[in-house]
């Protein structure tokens, strides 16, 4: 499987794209410039892990917008999945469906991966901040749940204060 190894770099601009999102329209990237937006690629939609990963952006959404900034949650679930998944969760936050994971492969986090010595293609967690011009300003890869998403307000308050002095 061919897997596209370009994908983008802090300090340019942010691939856009359109997908189908959670509230049953089409969602690019470009609708929301003029704001900061936190990206989060997670696996799969009900697995303890991208559960508690949703439910601390969940918690942090209102800090975020206080500072101009957009959550929005990437896998490749459907949109019915991602539904279920916010009603359960209470999630505030929109979650796109990248099924033929093309976003995926365009901010290169669909990826060779290891579970029990069997290897396979799925979503590395990873999130990105891109600023309200549609620039890349920082990227997690390879995320840690724990204290992770204190670093990415961190670093959304840091953004807002540059952009305000």
């Amino acid at each position: 499987m061919e897997v596209n190894m370009t994908q983008p770099q802090v300090g340019e601009m942010a691939p856009d794209f359109v997908l189908p999102a959670s509230n049953g329209e089409n969602v690019s990237l470009s609708d929301y410039r003029g704001r900061n937006v936190v990206i989060y690629f997670y696996p799969r939609d009900m697995t303890p892990t991208c559960t508690q990963q949703s439910c601390d952006f969940r918690d942090a959404n209102a800090e975020m917008l206080k500072h101009n900034t957009v959550i929005l949650g990437i896998s490749t679930d459907t949109v019915k999945s991602h539904q279920r998944f916010i009603e359960k969760k209470e999630l505030p936050f929109l979650l796109l469906s990248d099924t033929e994971r093309t976003v995926c492969e365009q901010y290169g986090v669909w990826q060779l991966k290891k579970l029990y010595g069997k290897e396979y293609m799925g979503i590395v967690r990873s999130t990105f901040l891109i600023d309200a011009a549609g620039k890349l300003v920082r990227e997690w890869r390879k995320v840690k749940i724990k204290g992770h998403t204190q670093q990415v307000l961190e670093a959304v308050e840091q953004l807002q204060a540059e952009t305000v002095n």
